[in-house]
């Protein structure tokens, strides 16, 4: 069933609580906290706009970063507040606690179309335990309810669930906002009776992140095109050597069925049939995990499907990636979640590139409807400064795969049927 829609709400003079995700790259410079990347701001002005504009008394929750319950300086939301304000060339206001007498007077203060960012949600332990008393809080500030944070839609957390359910119980409205419908139309109804031919991309590390959405896209599409890591895994279940490389040997059974299922329904199930590989030399160091670290040395294309002992699978290889460049561009649907590699270093991200620009000419010059599902696809995207030229761009990474997956979202479920 269809969820309540913010356009279909008379929001004037009304305190409307709205979660948006907020949850930007930060990092500090001469003792100033900037924003690297202010997509996620930018997706939501849409509806800030609409409700600016219908003189609704905007009251903003998000999360910044994992601050444990407790307040972090370096994770503060008064420099998003900043930069939102310059975005909706208007001021913003923003309240130093989400809750109790400060957000309470700072709620109080708004005026008709003014706009009020409360500080980090995820400064209180109650948000993501869900607690009632701390949602209650957050519930007495507002009139009216609206999500349009679908990266955390996934969450049953206060500001995404809790609070809903209260403002629905005492009978105030529960609406998506348009950047939330958005997702929802791309990833559910548009997936629902995709144009053929319907070709999914999935790439990342691990088969068990993936399986289920695998699973269920097996039932949809015409073919499927695997990279990243996981392809490791599928090799490993057929026999071959994989080397070093990230893999799964639990799995194999998991990606053997995979492939047999394709296979009984008809779908086109390609793997890598070359790669990048590379040396990986202990460097004596710990990550902040305390993880060994490696250096990369020696990347080559490996031909064989066979990874020798010492080296490591690190992108799709170019003949690959040529071969999954064609198959793209008699595509009419597209769906990608996953890198094709470690496209964070430059010599492994040359699959991931080529896939990228494959998308976006079947987008641009074929008609096809691409879909990218959140998270890292959508990074490599930004990184190429191609994510401008395909259909939708998920910002949800997390929540895109549970959806894909079939989940039921507790930020989704809460709101108002239409």
């Amino acid at each position: 069933m269809g969820k309540l829609g913010v356009h279909n709400l008379d929001l004037h003079g009304k305190r409307v609580l709205t979660r948006v995700d907020f949850n930007v790259p930060t990092e500090e410079k001469d003792g100033r906290i900037v924003i690297n990347d202010d997509t996620r701001i930018r997706a939501t002005l849409p509806t800030l706009r609409l409700m600016v504009a219908q003189g609704a008394k905007v009251i903003l929750v998000s999360h910044l970063g994992r601050p444990d319950g407790k307040p972090d300086a370096t994770m503060s939301l008064r420099p998003v507040a900043e930069q939102l304000a310059l975005l909706l060339n208007q001021p913003v206001a923003f309240a130093e606690d989400c809750v109790g007498p400060v957000a309470q007077q700072a709620v109080a203060q708004l005026q008709p179309g003014g706009v009020l960012l409360l500080e980090n949600v995820r400064f209180h332990a109650g948000e993501e335990s869900n607690d009632p008393a701390f949602a209650a809080q957050l519930a007495a500030l507002a009139e009216v309810y609206v999500n349009d944070a679908f990266g955390t839609a996934h969450r049953a957390h206060a500001s995404t669930e809790g609070v809903a359910r209260l403002i629905a119980q005492r009978g105030g409205r529960c609406a998506a906002g348009l950047l939330m419908e958005k997702e929802l139309r791309f990833l559910g109804d548009e997936l629902e009776h995709p144009a053929r031919l319907f070709v999914v991309i999935l790439g990342g590390a691990k088969v068990s992140d993936k399986i289920l959405v695998i699973d269920r896209l097996l039932e949809k599409a015409d073919t499927i095109l695997i990279g990243g890591a996981m392809a490791y895994t599928f090799r490993l279940a057929d026999g071959k050597k994989v080397g070093k490389s990230l893999v799964e040997a639990d799995k194999t059974d998991v990606a053997r069925a995979a492939v047999a299922k394709a296979k009984a329904r008809g779908v086109q199930f390609h793997l890598p049939s070359d790669n990048i590989v590379a040396t990986p030399v202990p460097t004596g160091k710990l990550n902040k995990k305390g993880k060994p670290v490696f250096e990369l040395q020696h990347p080559r294309v490996n031909s064989s499907l066979d990874i020798p002992d010492a080296e490591e699978g690190l992108d799709i290889g170019p003949e690959t990636a040529g071969r999954y460049a064609q198959i793209l561009r008699s595509a009419k649907t597209i769906l990608w979640n996953g890198p094709m590699g470690m496209f964070e270093d430059a010599r492994f991200a040359e699959g991931t590139a080529v896939v990228a620009r494959a998308v976006v000419e079947a987008t641009q010059q074929h008609g096809a409807k691409s879909i990218i599902g959140g998270g890292d696809s959508v990074k490599a995207l930004n990184q190429l400064g191609l994510s401008d030229q395909v259909t939708f761009a998920s910002t949800g990474g997390g929540a895109s795969l549970e959806f894909l997956e079939g989940h039921p979202l507790p930020g989704v479920a809460a709101l108002c049927n239409a």
